[in-house]
């Protein structure tokens, strides 16, 4: 369990969201479409159709699977949906440039951190 030193809050909806110190959600429980919009305005990001498929592409990995998806994972899915240059590893990380889509696609996701996560 955090510390409440460590817990901050994202005010979604006039109502406040525990997450860690980095934005990861206390209770995953917690997210809603609002919540990962609301995060990223906080981290200065305007959500548009593609990071929605990309954050939608992560939960649905997770609730399949029981974790999150590799980046080569989804590189190799959104290949084949947009098309090799979209979807290489630079483009991903353009679309979340707060610690690519493992981190920043994570927290706007409301998943976990991931384990060895760089």
């Amino acid at each position: 369990m955090s510390s409440p030193k460590s817990v901050r809050t994202v005010m979604v909806e006039g109502r406040p969201i525990a997450t860690d110190k980095e934005g990861y959600l206390v209770d995953l429980h917690d997210w809603s479409e609002a919540f990962a919009t609301a995060l990223a305005h906080e981290e200065g990001l305007e959500l548009t159709p593609a990071h929605w498929e990309v954050l939608r592409f992560l939960r649905n990995h997770w609730h399949e699977h029981g974790v999150q998806p590799q980046v080569r994972v989804m590189i190799r899915h959104f290949g084949k949906v947009w098309g090799p240059e979209r979807a290489s590893n630079h483009a991903l990380h353009e679309l979340f440039p707060i610690g690519g889509p493992q981190k920043q696609g994570n927290r706007l996701a409301g998943l976990l951190r991931t384990k060895g996560e760089h």
